[in-house]
């Protein structure tokens, strides 16, 4: 079965939006996994500055802090000050990126329907130039960092990426970001061999 050329576009788009989701990644230092097995305490490390304010606003942090928290404490984690020695520290980055994503989609796989330009009645097939779609958008990045409370080293590093809706409500804003702190999550306290 072939593609009416007129689909292809709306094919793209659809394929888009699948690409929309939440790509999430961890990194850790394997001879932490220990230590990091007997963390039962916690504390905010002080909340960064930055110069984009899409990022880096209380409403932002705040965010991402209550969706951290509802995870670590929904965990057994409990959360002291950090004067109290926790035995982490968590902290937050972001930063959002200009991207731009380009397909190109054959059209050779479609035919306007008629029966003179049907292969099955032996009639020809007409195929067409290549159309390349391109596309720009927003890309936004979370990482939470896990810092180990004696050392002051970095143990852990969660990332989520996904693309940024600025026409979202501040509902679907919200919800994203839970989404994409749980997805981090999901990945903590790391398992030996999995990254």
């Amino acid at each position: 079965m072939r593609l009416h050329p007129r689909l292809a576009p709306l094919l793209l788009a659809g394929l888009f939006m699948a690409c929309a989701s939440i790509n999430v990644s961890s990194n850790y230092d394997p001879s932490a996994v220990q230590e990091i097995d007997a963390y039962k305490t916690y504390a905010w490390a002080p909340q960064p500055e930055g110069g984009d304010k899409r990022v880096y606003n209380p409403i932002m942090g705040n965010q991402v802090m209550q969706a951290a928290d509802n995870v670590l404490q929904g965990r057994g984690y409990k959360k002291v000050d950090a004067g109290e020695n926790p035995d982490f520290l968590i902290g937050w980055h972001g930063s959002v990126q200009d991207k731009m994503e380009a397909e190109t989609v054959n059209n050779y796989y479609g035919y306007p329907y008629s029966p003179m330009w049907d292969p099955y009645w032996g009639g020809p097939v007409v195929a067409a130039a290549p159309e390349t779609y391109v596309r720009e958008y927003e890309e936004g990045t979370i990482l939470l960092d896990v810092v180990d409370g004696k050392s002051k080293q970095l143990v852990w590093r969660g990332k989520a990426q996904s693309e940024v809706n600025g026409n979202a409500s501040a509902e679907k804003q919200q919800k994203k970001v839970t989404q994409a702190v749980d997805k981090i999550l999901e990945r903590f306290p790391p398992k030996a061999g999995k990254k």
